[in-house]
């Protein structure tokens, strides 16, 4: 009998134990550095704040930072690391290279966080609250970003170059790449979205321009003018061309009026399953504000480290 209680006592304690580890794996609301480093969130966001008063494209960058960061092996600052002996980093990965920006941003933020509070904020969460400010900045809507990510001690080249949704991408394997990541259709044209501001590369659309047929003729007349068949790989053009520094659903409403820049945008509304969703965005901008929100706190929980597991680097760039 006493052997059954002892057993039982145990068993509740193990269930405890496993239950204490389960919610310290859990990210916490924006009180998380309250104490130990009070004037987190103010620096970041006034950093954050004249990086895109200098530059209004930067905001678009650090968004898009946070993607490419929670895509591969989750929101834990893998891409922030450059490589080493031991891995190759990810910003070589074909979706990256000559393409992804803002890591000085995310540097000057890390110095002036560290002086402030050293070794207590990571490079994970830093990242998440720059591109909401960054949103906010271009006049999107403010969410409450989740905090107490750790950030990871290697990359990977592989994940990066496979699990990032490429622009080539038609809208089955779109609903795909999203839905490994836990996100459903309407998530994944929600998300889509952030593409009403920034600007991409000549080589990302060049196929489309060239080969698509579901694309405005004027639109695609004034894009070849600087995206010729050959040449001018670099060659940048507004993701959004009515409102490319301004988050908002004008994204969408070309879309409808087959102005999408990217194969990969064009193909939310192409006569499949998502033309419906693209369709109430483009008429309601409060509805897109509000899911957009609700899906970046989602992006921004997929496979965080927490509790002991990771670490805080010092330094975004490399492993303690």
């Amino acid at each position: 009998m006493a052997s059954n209680t002892a057993l039982k006592i145990c068993f509740l304690f193990y269930v405890c134990l496993i239950a204490s580890r389960s919610a310290s794996a859990q990210l916490s609301d924006q009180d998380f550095y309250a104490e130990r480093c009070p004037k987190a969130l103010e620096t970041i966001r006034s950093i954050v704040k004249l990086a895109v008063a200098i530059e209004s494209r930067m905001g678009a960058s650090l968004l898009r930072l946070q993607f490419h960061d929670c895509f591969v092996n989750g929101c834990d600052a893998s891409v922030l690391l450059d490589d080493t002996a031991n891995f190759t980093g990810e910003k070589t990965a074909f979706p990256n290279v000559n393409s992804l920006r803002g890591f000085d941003v995310i540097d000057t933020i890390k110095s002036k966080v560290e002086k402030l509070c050293p070794g207590i904020v990571s490079c994970a969460d830093i990242i998440a609250v720059a591109a909401r400010d960054s949103v906010v900045e271009l006049g999107g809507r403010s969410w409450q970003v989740q905090l107490g990510r750790r950030d990871s001690t290697t990359a990977s080249l592989n994940a990066a170059n496979t699990d990032i949704p490429a622009p080539t991408l038609n809208l089955s394997a779109l609903i795909t790449s999203f839905s490994n990541k836990g996100f459903t259709a309407k998530e994944m044209v929600t998300l889509s979205g952030a593409h009403t501001i920034g600007q991409a590369r000549c080589v990302t659309f060049r196929a489309r321009l060239y080969n698509d047929n579901d694309i405005n003729w004027l639109f695609a007349i004034f894009l070849k003018a600087n995206c010729p068949s050959s040449g001018g790989d670099n060659n940048l053009s507004p993701l959004d061309v009515t409102s490319p520094t301004f988050l908002d659903n004008a994204y969408y409403k070309n879309l409808v009026n087959q102005k999408g820049l990217l194969h990969s945008d064009q193909q939310l509304f192409s006569g499949g399953s998502t033309n419906a969703q693209v369709t109430a965005y483009s008429k309601n901008m409060g509805s897109f504000e509000d899911d957009f929100a609700k899906a970046m706190v989602k992006m921004g929980g997929l496979s965080p480290l927490t509790g002991s597991t990771g670490q805080i680097r010092t330094n975004c760039r490399r492993v303690n």
